[in-house]
């Protein structure tokens, strides 16, 4: 309840920051429709961990040897989906407290999970009031540590991920302006993109910890719209308490919580034809996120009660992207790479997360787009290897009590990819 009384007295002065005095202009209630129609083509050289049917690709599965010695897991595999297609609606009305008030709707078809691709699901919703030097946000859109204005521009669907941080959450946002420089603290909880924990993937650890995840992010951004230039630089810091369950092993109350921090800085320079973008992460907890990592039991501080205390995995990423465009077409190619750091107190139970067993990832996709009015085809080839732990004798993992893989094996997927879209 403090956590929660100190938000609040943070954020309420914040709604009222900047606000002009003077009577509200009147303007007429404007609505906009767009979206676009997307169908994606694709083959893998072998089986892969992904979602919705293999459309959302993170990396290949790892070797699964039968009784001869065969890689179950190694079978291409050929698929064809039009689930990202999208319809949005911008709505811009009347100000309100001095702002410019707008609101945003936009969904897909992609579905909540495997069973139900197809279906449409919210993407982004929120409500939006900008003054001179202020700007709220309440609603769904993208974590903070997702940057709109630097992130890679893959035909994929996965748009870099695992090797940049991917989520869509409820929050309140409060960005200030001063010149070029943006500053903006966000309050966060979860929904689609949720921690991993006894449970599973759930919202319920982070609601259960009673205080929203934290954010705080400032950029550099330059923008000469005459010349067609950006320059953009910025770092963000993260900060998320979970309370993974509410009883112990023994149907005693539990009270253990596991906290992480995250940093990002990242860098974009783009004129009218060329760009480059870089991206660098170093986190704890990164799968809600859509990263490998999570954190793990450390170990029993209560032998009576089985209460326990856990440990949070570490995970290092970046990448980085460079095109080169002229008139209907462009040229680009992205890099990722990823590395699991273990974590820093010893594992002594379960490990909740994703690709705990992997050392590192890599990937390498490069990507031909080319348009026709609203009309674009685009392919790309999307090379991903994940080193997986290898097993000892005993059928073991070869990663030692904080997490780290010492010896591995990598595994490869190739993936060839043809997006084809309309735009309205």
């Amino acid at each position: 309840m403090k956590k929660f009384i100190l938000l609040l007295f943070i954020l309420t002065p914040l709604f009222f920051y900047g606000q002009k005095k003077e009577a509200p202009k009147k303007k007429k209630l404007t609505i906009k429709f767009s979206g676009f129609v997307k169908n994606d083509i694709f083959f893998d050289s072998r089986q892969t961990v992904a979602a919705r049917e293999g459309h959302f690709l993170l990396y290949p599965k790892e070797e699964e040897l039968d009784p001869v010695g065969a890689d179950i897991n190694a079978k291409a595999n050929f698929n064809m989906l039009s689930i990202q297609s999208r319809a949005r609606v911008l709505v811009k009305g009347p100000d309100v407290l001095g702002a410019k008030l707008s609101a945003f709707l936009e969904g897909a078809f992609f579905g909540a999970n495997g069973s139900d691709a197809n279906e449409f699901r919210l993407r982004h919703a929120f409500v939006k009031l900008t003054w001179a030097n202020n700007q709220l946000l309440i609603g769904q859109y993208w974590h903070p540590l997702f940057i709109t204005h630097d992130f890679p521009g893959t035909v994929s669907f996965n748009t870099g991920a695992p090797f940049t941080p991917f989520s869509r959450n409820p929050q309140i946002r409060f960005t200030h302006f001063m010149g070029n420089l943006r500053t903006t603290i966000t309050a966060l909880s979860q929904r689609d993109f949720a921690s991993f924990g006894p449970s599973g993937a759930s919202s319920i650890y982070l609601r259960n910890a009673a205080f929203p995840a934290v954010n705080i992010r400032v950029n550099y951004d330059a923008i000469d719209k005459e010349n067609k230039s950006e320059m953009l630089i910025g770092g963000s810091i993260n900060y998320k308490s979970l309370h993974p369950s509410l009883a112990t092993a023994s149907k005693y109350k539990s009270t253990s919580e596991i906290s992480s921090i995250s940093y990002a800085a990242y860098a974009k320079y783009q004129t009218a034809h060329f760009a480059f973008k870089l991206y660098g992460f170093y986190g704890e907890d990164a799968p809600n996120l859509t990263m490998i990592g999570g954190y793990a039991v450390h170990a029993i501080t209560n032998t009576t009660t089985n209460e326990v205390s856990y440990t949070a995995l570490k995970t290092a990423s970046t990448w980085a992207e460079t095109y080169y465009k002229k008139n209907n077409w462009q040229m680009g190619i992205f890099f990722g790479y990823s590395k699991n750091l273990g974590a820093n107190d010893t594992i002594g139970g379960t490990v909740y997360g994703r690709g705990y067993n992997i050392a590192n990832l890599y990937r390498i996709a490069p990507r031909l787009i080319l348009n026709y009015g609203k009309f674009r085809i685009a392919p790309e080839l999307e090379y991903t290897v994940a080193s997986y732990a290898t097993k000892n004798n005993l059928g073991r993992f070869n990663i030692d009590n904080h997490g780290v893989v010492t010896d591995s094996k990598s595994v490869g997927n190739l993936r060839l990819l043809v997006g084809v879209y309309y735009f309205f």
